[in-house]
């Protein structure tokens, strides 16, 4: 991103993705904003201003996780989903809640890492090509260097006339090797096959106990130890286009600086981070019941502290949690967000309500998205050659039996379009290879008559008209 981006162009970048939820939309939009504000600010003041954390409150599948992952990759923030109910699953306790700060600075290394090796991806290709030009022509191997004491005085007429075989040899493979690499920059080399030796940087999973359960690292003690381990190394057999690629990567990860990796990754994740906690009202309990509610309880009084800004050790250093920005999410269909202990809601200053879809976002769900459900089964058929032109009253139809079947079924939002467009689609995708018409109309009565059965099992067909 070239520029920050003013609140309501993040809004209007929200609505590329996610219909309606006006509200949630304005209330991420001046919290990022407010980031970018604050890091104008004088160094001592940047540490008084905390981030405004967001608990939004709305049904399941109307787009409470996609408006938290959409914000997060529009300023290419790191960002990590946790679900609140994986710190309750085993036993009283569940896993150690610090896991999240820990994930979030992975992710952040690995977008560093990324745009690093971006950054010298050219050299890392080019130091490749030349690995693979010493693969297809090697260079001769150098004999042993001792000489005869009598030699090196008087000299030798055999050895001279060696040297002389050497040079021109040495020339030969010179030349071939100008040829190859002319060969390889026009792509005639591509499908060749050669071995190439590459180091193995794969980790080794270890269990450690937190004190709160177990918790697995990857951890390569190559990069631990440095150079006192001898770096492990592979051979593979592919061709040239593969190898560029493998050697490609072999080579940027030479030329790129871990440590400043690591820092740069850190720094990154506790100034801009972003960690989404769905089903925040899982753990929320009323009254004191005992039993389960303990749990439940204790997770929100584990979680308090990353709230509120304290220090996670993690395997690359220490790493504050003061100005990463929670944003968490519940349906509170049972429990209400007043049911969260005080000292967790005081974190979450923002309340937001998301609405349930209506017929109307339903219809718009279909098509206005620029990653839109009937968008995408037309490009899927289209790689058949056919043409689908879906017809306005089909889209009525299909946004109608929607919002039916979640009035009564379960709700499940947005997500109940997934399997009524997939039972809509399923006798064109299954016989689209064998099929001679190459444009198919989709109307109102191919809806009726293709969702009959589904509408049928759901009970209603008296909603229906």
């Amino acid at each position: 991103m070239t520029r920050e981006l003013t609140p309501s162009e993040i809004v209007k970048e929200l609505d590329k993705y996610i219909i309606g939820q006006d509200k949630a939309k304005k209330s991420v939009a001046v919290a990022l904003r407010n980031r970018y504000r604050r890091r104008h600010l004088p160094q001592e003041l940047q540490e008084e201003i905390k981030p405004k954390n967001i608990l939004m409150v709305g049904p399941t599948g109307v787009g409470k996780t996609e408006i938290a992952r959409r914000l997060a990759k529009l300023v290419n923030a790191p960002f990590v989903k946790v679900e609140a109910t994986k710190f309750t699953e085993v036993g009283y306790v569940g896993r150690d809640v610090d896991s999240m700060i820990r994930d979030l600075v992975e992710t952040s290394i690995r977008m560093v890492r990324e745009n690093m090796i971006k950054g010298v991806q050219s050299k890392a290709e080019a130091a490749a090509d030349e690995r693979i030009v010493e693969l297809l022509v090697p260079r001769p191997s150098k004999e042993s260097s001792y000489k005869n004491p009598f030699e090196a005085l008087f000299g030798n007429p055999a050895e001279e006339d060696k040297r002389d075989e050497n040079k021109e040899e040495t020339k030969t493979i010179e030349e071939e090797r100008r040829i190859i690499r002319s060969k390889l920059k026009i792509g005639e080399l591509e499908e060749e096959t050669v071995e190439v030796e590459v180091e193995d940087r794969g980790g080794t999973a270890v269990e450690f106990f937190t004190g709160m359960g177990t918790e697995e690292m990857n951890i390569n003690f190559q990069d631990i130890l440095g150079g006192m381990l001898p770096g492990k190394k592979k051979r593979k057999r592919v061709t040239v286009r593969e190898a560029r690629k493998i050697l490609a990567q072999d080579e940027a990860n030479k030329l790129v600086d871990s440590e400043q990796i690591t820092s740069e990754a850190i720094a990154k994740a506790e100034q801009t981070g972003i960690i989404f906690l769905d089903e925040i009202d899982k753990i929320a309990s009323g009254e004191y019941k005992g039993g389960p509610d303990v749990s439940r309880e204790g997770v929100q009084r584990d979680i308090l502290p990353l709230v509120e800004g304290s220090t996670v050790m993690t395997k690359h250093g220490p790493v504050r949690t003061d100005h990463i920005l929670f944003i968490s999410a519940g349906a509170f269909h049972i429990a209400k967000p007043s049911d969260l202990i005080p000292e967790l809601q005081g974190r979450f200053p923002i309340r937001v309500g998301l609405d349930s879809l209506s017929k109307e976002d339903f219809r718009k769900i279909l098509t206005q998205p620029k990653n839109a459900l009937i968008m995408q089964y037309k490009a899927l058929l289209k790689t058949e050659g056919i043409n689908i032109n879906v017809k306005e009253d089909a889209l009525e139809r299909i946004a109608e039996i929607a919002y039916y079947v979640n009035q009564s079924e379960e709700n499940i939002g947005a997500r109940r379009l997934h399997s009524i467009v997939e039972k809509l689609f399923e006798e064109i995708s299954y016989s689209a290879p064998d099929f001679d018409q190459r444009s198919i109309d989709i109307d109102c009565n191919y809806v009726t008559k293709q969702l009959r059965e589904f509408i049928m099992e759901k009970d209603i067909s008296r909603f229906i008209i």
